[in-house]
């Protein structure tokens, strides 16, 4: 029984790690095509960009909210619908940061994710009592990012947020991967397309601890 629960686990992290990868992959072809294209100039001056940050919000809601009633299909195309705008949201790090240094720093952000994936899968402790407090601190983030954005406006604290909150996404990757083998059990998932649910949850964990790590240590061009 045992034996066949591993197994499970196992096939159930391949398929979402397929499919983060497929998601990381169409975001990374979308942004480049719509920096290396100009096409991310247009977006901005005619003022889309707000207009894809909405849609991007509407399909994460969507996705989030309507999971376990919509069909597979359909939660597959939210998937990677979210993974196409987030790729032209994503194309203007190519007109702040050295290519170089975005593909080097991809790379150790994958190692970094690498590493505490393994150490969520390997730990036998049930982390679910993590969940609130992790919440907490990853609104109380994003509230201070907003109020830093518009009121005070400080570089040095900008700097303090990123590492504060690359700190918090170490944790939830932990906890996400951690909480693969209880959602496998878990009756009151769809099992059937669980895979997807997993792989957007670790597809925004490795994309904001990517974009935090380019933050704080990006090469910007002059």
């Amino acid at each position: 029984m045992e034996e066949n629960n591993l197994t499970q686990q196992n096939k159930l992290l391949g398929k979402t790690f397929f499919w983060m990868f497929l998601g990381l992959l169409g975001t990374a072809i979308v942004a480049w095509y719509t920096y290396s294209s100009g096409l991310f100039i247009s977006i901005i001056l005619e003022g889309y960009f707000n207009i894809l940050l909405i849609a991007e919000l509407i399909a994460v809601i969507l996705f989030s909210f309507l999971f376990k009633k919509l069909p597979p299909v359909i939660v597959g195309i939210l998937y990677f619908v979210y993974s196409m705008l987030n790729g032209v949201t994503l194309s203007t790090i190519f007109v702040v940061f050295e290519l170089t240094s975005i593909v080097y720093l991809f790379v150790v952000s994958a190692i970094i994710f690498g590493v505490l994936g393994l150490i969520g899968y390997k730990t036998n402790k049930d982390l679910s009592s993590w969940h609130s407090y992790l919440m907490i601190f990853l609104i109380a983030g994003v509230i201070l990012s907003f109020i830093n954005l518009f009121i005070i406006k400080s570089s040095t604290f900008d700097l303090i947020l990123d590492w504060l909150i690359l700190a918090l996404f170490f944790g939830v990757t932990i906890y996400d991967i951690n909480k693969l083998k209880l959602l496998q059990s878990d009756e009151t998932m769809p099992q059937e397309k669980i895979h997807i649910y997993c792989a957007m949850q670790l597809y925004l964990d490795f994309i904001n601890i990517f974009l935090r790590i380019l933050s704080i240590f990006g090469k910007r061009r002059n």
